[in-house]
């Protein structure tokens, strides 16, 4: 027989699982990165010490991670039926039922507007900020775009691209080049990142008839957009040398190798391995690139 202990845990365990999966866990940290990255530099860059502005990290990096979790809750919330024809979604509480809807909707709402009034307490720029990427994501591209253009990859890159900027206005005003800078690189490196998945679920999103760009114009013109957007990454290295020559360099090597990568794949038939180089190459770009930053300001702490 199996105990209750062994029960009580396993009930835990998978509580925790559905969790995971209504947060979309491994976007979540991708989005916590570049808050941690703008917050870091901003120290480096003003001298401010972190010490004397511990309780502002902390209240950034709960109230980021509790508004963009409800913005990915309440994109769960409303798209239950998009869920329920992709197989990589088809395990979500939403679809299995784990959790109703009512308690997803108010977990939803809870975290965004607990974490809205966590970013108050680290300064108002930040906060609007914040508000903007949550916005952008749950009007704009969830309840609004999503369903009906194309675009909608285009302005879903809009919401992630604030969260660099929500971490260095915690420490000082973004109008910075850098915090600029950041947020042109991270808004162009999610839609080739984003056509990538587009293209490895294409048959899931086709059936559930979300416009995504391969799936209404074809993989050839997707792939070239793609090609395009990265080559627009190329000279915003040339905008950051205060981080260093190293960072300049392995940054531009690194955008060299992507344009590579996605001219070769034009030439592809292969197209779910075009797919996969894609997306693995991205998620190594932003976690090499970001990573990158938040090593420079190590010495802060010397």
């Amino acid at each position: 027989m199996i105990s209750s202990e062994c029960m009580e845990k396993q009930t835990i365990r998978s509580f925790l699982a559905d969790l995971k999966s209504l947060v979309k866990g491994i976007v979540l940290i991708a989005n916590i990165l570049p808050i941690l990255s703008g917050f870091w530099l901003a120290l480096y860059f003003t001298e401010v010490s972190f010490f004397d502005i511990w309780e502002k990290f902390l209240y950034m990096t709960i109230g980021g991670t509790l508004i963009m979790a409800g913005a990915l809750i309440l994109n769960n919330w409303y798209e239950v039926d998009l869920d329920k024809e992709m197989y990589r979604t088809q395990q979500r509480p939403t679809v299995t039922g784990n959790f109703s809807m009512k308690f997803v909707l108010i977990l939803g709402i809870t975290s965004s507007a607990l974490g809205m009034v966590l970013l108050f307490f680290t300064t108002l720029e930040a906060a609007v900020y914040g508000f903007l990427g949550w916005f952008t994501y749950v009007v704009l591209y969830t309840f609004w775009s999503k369903r009906k253009y194309t675009l909608n990859t285009v302005i879903g890159s809009v919401s992630g691209a604030f969260t660099p900027l929500i971490g260095w206005a915690t420490v000082t005003s973004a109008y910075h080049i850098i915090p600029i800078v950041l947020f042109i690189i991270l808004f162009i490196w999610q839609i080739p990142h984003t056509f990538a998945i587009a293209i490895r679920r294409y048959e899931e999103y086709k059936a559930a008839k979300v416009p995504m760009l391969p799936v209404v114009y074809g993989f050839d013109i997707t792939k070239r957009q793609s090609a395009v957007y990265i080559a627009c990454l190329l000279p915003l290295p040339l905008f950051l040398t205060s981080l260093g020559t190293g960072f300049v360099v392995i940054t531009s090597i690194l955008n060299i190798a992507w344009l590579v990568l996605a001219i070769r794949g034009l030439f592809m038939e292969d197209h779910k391995k075009y797919a996969n180089n894609m997306f693995y190459f991205s998620l190594s770009y932003l976690t090499i690139v970001f990573g990158m930053m938040i090593v420079i300001t190590l010495p802060i702490f010397n």
